[in-house]
Parts: structure tokens; sequence; C-alpha cells
């Protein structure tokens, strides 16, 4: 077992104050075979780019990886390619899915690779009941520190209630929750499951709803408890959105932190907030439903020259109509929130 106060103290830092923690995406051949040298690029990319950690096997990095027999491949090359390029502290962390004999088997796997936490997804729990729901992330924290995950629904998540995240951060092996419901009330769940739970200086927030990035790590969130009111922050995200342009977002949160600091956000910094959810849309399909969400982030690493193509594992997997129209307009109208420059300036370099 790898208990929480286990970890080192340089990942457990970086966690609490909150980073940038991009969900890796997969690199894949015309013949949708794993591209191991583009794969290796993205890593040091995101490590040079300043992230705090890395989130593998995770819904950007495809799912399916399981199914063609890539997950331990996966996880394995991004781990080695972290420990190799930099020596400073990264927060490693694998996705974790699945009924509790494949979550807990995949949490060993990560355990064993040397990852830090597990991002358990609970999608495999539709129709359970949430005793059902506790004993799995229990079962599945008595191997790896957890970091909880509340998918939204139009992907496959599942409703939780507040009761749920209570009992959740009780948990004694949990690290943090990755709120990305994309629904304000159902984040307000999340905050008020960990409040009621006394968890607030152990767990530590972090944002998935890619569609309200920047108030969710501006505006603190205030609970009552009993004659109290206690205010917690969403210290960083762990995101499908950060998978692409992350330089720009690792300064992005930079600014926060300062903003946060001083107790005060300029209007600029503001302004931002509507111009990344605009870039989300496009990039993430919101048009669509999500449909071509995974097609959206390759097609920007594709352009910056990190992918050959924007190939998934699932061949009916791709970019829905008038999506690559909308990522140019976004791409062009938004520069400052992209980081193409310092791709083009050492691409090269990753992919050598």
């Amino acid at each position: 077992m790898l208990k929480r106060d286990d970890l080192p103290d340089g990942v457990l830092a970086v966690i609490r104050r909150g980073s940038v923690i991009p969900a890796h995406p997969l690199a894949l051949d015309s013949a949708r075979n794993f591209d191991r040298r583009r794969q290796r690029a993205l890593t040091r990319y995101y490590i040079d780019a300043g992230v705090g950690g890395l989130a593998v096997g995770v819904h950007t990095t495809q799912f399916a990886i399981r199914e063609v027999g890539l997950y331990e491949p996966v996880l394995e090359l991004a781990v080695a390619e972290a420990n190799g390029w930099t020596d400073r502290p990264l927060a490693m962390i694998a996705g974790v899915i699945g009924p509790t004999r494949q979550a807990v088997r995949e949490a060993e796997t990560a355990v064993g690779l040397g990852y830090h936490a597990g991002l358990l997804s609970l999608a495999a729990f539709a129709g359970a009941s949430e005793d059902q729901i506790i004993e799995h992330c229990e079962a599945v924290a008595a191997v790896i520190p957890l970091f909880g995950f509340y998918l939204q629904p139009a992907v496959g998540g599942i409703e939780l209630p507040a009761s749920f995240w209570r009992r959740f951060a009780a948990i004694d092996n949990v690290l943090g929750i990755k709120a990305a419901p994309f629904n304000r009330y159902r984040t307000l769940d999340v905050v008020r499951g960990i409040v009621e739970a006394g968890a607030e200086d152990r767990v530590t927030l972090y944002t998935g709803n890619d569609d309200h990035i920047l108030l969710d790590l501006l505006a603190g969130f205030v609970v009552p408890r009993g004659d109290e009111r206690v205010c917690v922050r969403i210290k960083g995200g762990l995101l499908g959105q950060w998978c692409v342009w992350t330089k720009a977002a690792v300064d992005l949160l930079e600014r926060v932190h300062q903003a946060v600091e001083r107790g005060h956000a300029d209007a600029d910094l503001l302004s931002l907030d509507s111009i990344i959810t605009s870039c989300n849309a496009a990039v993430f399909d919101a048009a669509n439903n999500y449909r071509g969400v995974i097609a959206g982030c390759h097609e920007i690493l594709r352009r910056q020259g990190f992918l050959e193509g924007i190939w998934c594992l699932d061949r009916e997997e791709g970019l829905s109509p008038g999506q690559a129209a909308e990522i140019t307009r976004v791409e062009e109208a938004f520069a400052e929130v992209t980081d193409n420059k310092f791709v083009a300036a050492n691409l090269d370099r990753w992919l050598t």
C-alpha cells in the first residue's frame, strides 16, 4: 500500500499549492499504433512548460488503451520520461477505472511503476448505491492515494451528492478531488462534502470544469459548518484543456496564485475567463455535446507538430463538422492563451 503521508514532500507540496496537471494524450501513428517518439515529445513539452504533474491513463489518454494492451506501456513511458527529463518533483497521477477488481489491479500497476496517486473514475458504478461506491473507493484507497473524480454525465459520469463526497473525503488515503461535473451546483456539492468531513486542510481541490477554469481558480467557495463559515479554494487544475497550449496555462495559474496572495484580481486577468471558455468550446466540441473532445486536442497538437494526425483508437472518433474552423477562429482571435511560439522554438529538441 502506498499512503498519502509516504509521498515525497516535494510532490505533496506541488499538489497542495496547486499546479497545472495536464491529462496526457495518446500519440498514435497512421496505423493507430503507439508512437513512442511523439509520446515522449509530449511528456517533455509538458515538463518544460512548467507543469506540476501529469495525469496518464485518463479520458484524454483514451480509456480504450486498456482494451489494446497499452495501459501499462503508456504509464511506464510517461513516468520513465519524466524521471529522465527533470529532477524537480512531479506529481504522477494514473487513471484508474472499472469495477473494483479492475481498479485495484490498475492501482497496483500504477504503484509498481512509481505513480503517486490514482484518479478514480466511477463511471462503471452507474445505478450502484452510495454504500457500494464508497466500498469500492475504500478498496482502491487501500492500494494508492486517491484523487476523486466528479466526471460530467455527458461523457459517462454519474451524479454524486454532497453526502457521497463527505464520505469520500473522510477516507484517510484521499489526497485530492477533481471537480469536473461542468455544473456549479454539483461543484458546490463536492466542496460541501469536503467541509462537512472536516477535510479541507487534507484534501486538495482541483478543477476539471473546463468551461469555468479561471473563475474556479479565483473564487473561493464559502460553506457553513456549525457556527462557522469555511472558505475553500480550488488550488489547481487537472484538465484535458491544459494538454494543449500548456505553457500559457502555467503562466495563467501563476498569475492566479499571485492575485490570490494579494487579494485582488485585475480586470485584464478576469477578462480571460470568457476567452478561455470560448477556446474550450471549440477544442472540446461543446456544440456537439463533446463528441470531438479528444480529436480537438489532437488537432491542436497536430498543428503544432507534436502529432502527425488526429487518429484515435476508436476509428469513429474524429472532429465534428465545423470544429476545425472553430479551432482556427479562436486560435487566431485569442493568441494570448496559446503557446505556439514556445512550441516552435523547442519542438525539434523534444522530438529528438
